[in-house]
Parts: C-alpha cells; structure tokens; sequence
C-alpha cells in the first residue's frame, strides 16, 4: 500500500450545534448519510462523495453519533475496543448459524463431506496463508510438495509445510482452552526451520518490530512494546475462555474469532510469523465452537484475493478509535464468499462422487477410497502418483495406501513401475474400465 488512508478528524464540542443543524434541515442529506453508514464507510472514503469539506465533517460526525448508539464494547481490558452490531453482519451471522454449524445441503439434501475434502481445505488454507505472508511459490507447485509428502527445497516451501502442520495440530486441539502456551506451540509449528531457533515459539524481545509495507518501507503499526506482550497475551486468553456469564455479555463465537484474530495481529507478539498464527488461532476458535464447516473453508484464499482490503481494515480499525466494525465486516464478507465456494465445490464434488460410484457398481471388487483413487487417476491419466499422495489425500497410513495402490494394479487398472526406491503407479490407458 503506497498511502496509508487519511485519519478521521477530531470534531470538538463546540462546532456540534453548527452541524447537525445544517443536517437536520436536509432531509436529502440525512438519507446520504444514512446510506453511507449501512455501507460502514470509512472517514477518506467519504473524499469523492462529498468534496465539499465542511457536509464531509458533518456527514462524518452524524455517522459516528448513529455508530456510538450501537457500540457493543468486547471486554478486553488493555484496549478499548468497540464495534458496532450493523443489519449485514447480523444478516451474516445468522446464515453462518444456519449453515456452517449444522448439516450442510444442496438441493435439500445432506452432504456427508469425507476426510479427503478436510485435507484438501487445510491445504489450500496453509498454501494461501503463506503466500500472504510472502511466500514464493505457485499455488500448483504447493499443492504438489504437499499431496507427494516432498520435503521443503527452500523457505517458502517450509512455510507451506508448516501452516499445514499447523491447521493440522489445532484440529486435534478444539476441546482445550485458549492458553498462552498453546499460542506459542502453533508459533513453533508455523515458524519452524524459517526463524532463527532463539524466535520460534517464543514472544518478541524487543521493539524494532513493525508492520510496514515491503515495497516502500511506509509503516502501517507500531506494536505495543514487548514488555507488555506477556500481560496482554494473558488477558486475550481470558477473553477467548469466558463465557456469558463471566463476561457479562454475549459474543457472537464468529465475532469473537474475528476478534481474536485482529488483536494478535495487532499486539503482534513475535518477530515474525504473527498472520499465519492470528488465522490459526480463529480458525481453532471457531472450530471449538462447534462451527466444524470452517474445516472446509480456506478463508485466506479469499484475503489474498483483497490483500489491500485486509490491511486497510486494519488500519481504519486503528486510526478510528479501535472500532472493530471494518475489520469484522472485511471478515464476515470473506467467510460469506469462502461459503459460496464451498457449495460450488461440493457441487464438483458430488458429480465425482457420481462417478467413483459408477466405478463401484463396475468393479465390485473395490472400496470407496480405491474407486476415488481410479477416477483421480483416470482424470489425470498423464500424471504419476505415489503411495505418499494417496496417504496425503486421503488421510490413511502407508501401509493402507500401498494396499489400495497394489489393488488397482494387480486388478490392471493402473500400472506401477519402480523409480529408485520408490514405486510410481500410472492409469493403464489399454483397459477398458467400462467393458
């Protein structure tokens, strides 16, 4: 980002009269404004809209009044946070409530969403989030390293390793609470063999950190000091672990994800690796209540799409009185379209499903995880698999992989050949599956 967005002024007591007599006498006016509040606009986007400075200010300070009549304040005691509940994150929240916690449909019927779609998600997931952070690698080549089990040739594909360990691990974690030591074993995870040893899984000890922008060098935030990491790290614990009752109001666990995420990137506890540890820790938040279909979602494929957005809506969020009304609605839009891809890929998914049991009823000889492994392997007939990718895809151990591989080509559906110590297996072009 090459110009960070213009602060909102400060508007002092005595010019208030002035203003909301000029608004209230324009009844045009007041519906722009109103207008402009639905769409939660920040202070600069106003700029093109209304050029004449002082309707700008006025239009600014009726906005804000409309804004503090619907501030919900998340008790978190080291920042003074603020968001307002507005119609279209409402609206969200209850699709997310209706699809995403319970059974998923498509044309009124329920999907039953096997292991391999999981995996696959959590790769996509961890091949975006590293691209993100800055990773230099092509989303084709990612996927490969992580469907063959290759190991990482650089950086950048150590990080593509890591962020799927990573998503990995907190699956396996959604029962315990959120504690500092767990924030710094995913830190571990997602920076392991990319830092030096004495940064990973440890909070940064000092102040030489920044967010700026790689290209320019501007600065975006300044983190608090490191003094306060440990302090501020406990209470966002305590935050993530209340309930109603504790806290004394009630969070949307979406909000509340949302949150989170926002904060760890905004205390910016470690030297490096701070985004891919602020979308894990979300994703584990949400996961462990209950909205398992997340598993599904690879939400930072959206963010890279809008890179720009997500660091604006970290900066509005900032410059505007910590208000977490911009940086949830950027979210909330991102999980809506990673929902709508995800029906679309069921929709796929369930035309291949169609396929593999054609596949079945043909060779009943075969399970359901073979049959798959044959159509992947009839729809990429030029393309060599390994025992390792069928592991990976499917989430079984060697040995049940090798069967499934050693089935196929003895039955002469697909043909192994021996590279080194490895076996390669390839569709065999001369059956006729369909005889």
């Amino acid at each position: 980002m090459k110009k960070l967005p213009e602060r909102p002024p400060v508007i002092g007591a005595e010019n208030l009269l002035d203003y909301l007599t000029d608004i209230q006498s324009d009844p045009g006016f007041l519906r722009q404004v109103n207008e402009f509040n639905n769409r939660y606009l920040y202070w600069d986007e106003l700029r093109y809209r209304l050029p004449d400075p002082d309707r700008r200010t006025a239009a600014w300070l009726f906005m804000k009044m409309l804004r503090m009549v619907r501030y919900e304040t998340p008790p978190y005691s080291p920042l003074s946070l603020r968001y307002s509940a507005t119609p279209e994150i409402s609206r969200s929240l209850h699709i997310f409530d209706q699809y995403l916690f319970g059974n998923i449909k498509i044309h009124n019927k329920s999907i039953k969403l096997d292991q391999s779609y999981i995996l696959s998600s959590l790769m996509e997931e961890a091949i975006a989030s590293s691209i993100l952070e800055g990773a230099a690698t092509t989303h084709k080549a990612a996927k490969e390293m992580l469907r063959k089990g290759k190991k990482a040739a650089n950086k950048s594909e150590q990080m593509v390793i890591n962020n799927y360990r990573a998503m990995q691990h907190i699956m396996g974690q959604k029962d315990g609470p959120l504690t500092p030591e767990f924030i710094l074993e995913v830190h571990r995870i997602v920076t392991e063999n990319t830092l030096e040893d004495a940064a990973v899984g440890r909070f940064r000890k000092s102040d030489d950190i920044v967010v700026a922008d790689p290209g320019t060098g501007t600065v975006h935030h300044v983190p608090p000091v490191h003094t306060e990491i440990p302090g501020m790290i406990e209470e966002l614990c305590r935050f993530a672990n209340a309930g109603d009752e504790d806290s004394g109001m009630f969070i949307h666990p979406v909000i509340k994800g949302i949150i989170l995420h926002f904060l760890i990137g905004y205390i910016h506890p470690f030297e490096d690796g701070n985004g891919r540890c602020a979308r894990s820790i979300f994703y584990w938040y949400v996961l462990s209540r209950g909205y398992w279909l997340f598993e599904y979602m690879p939400i930072s494929r959206i963010i890279l799409r809008s890179k720009k957005d997500y660091a604006l809506a970290y900066l509005h969020t900032e410059y505007d009185e910590m208000d977490l009304t911009y940086f949830i609605l950027y979210n909330i839009r991102c999980i809506e379209k990673a929902r709508s891809d995800l029906l679309s890929y069921i929709e796929k998914k369930q035309t291949e499903q169609n396929a593999t049991k054609a596949i079945i009823k043909t060779i009943p000889d075969i399970n359901q995880r073979q049959a798959d492994i044959l159509r992947h392997m009839m729809e990429n007939s030029d393309e060599y698999f390994t025992i390792r990718e069928a592991m990976e895809t499917h989430g079984v151990v060697y040995q049940t992989a090798r069967t499934d591989l050693m089935n196929l080509a003895d039955l002469g559906y697909i043909r192994k050949e021996k590279r080194g110590r490895e076996f390669l297996f390839i569709f065999n072009e001369q059956c006729d599956l369909w005889k």
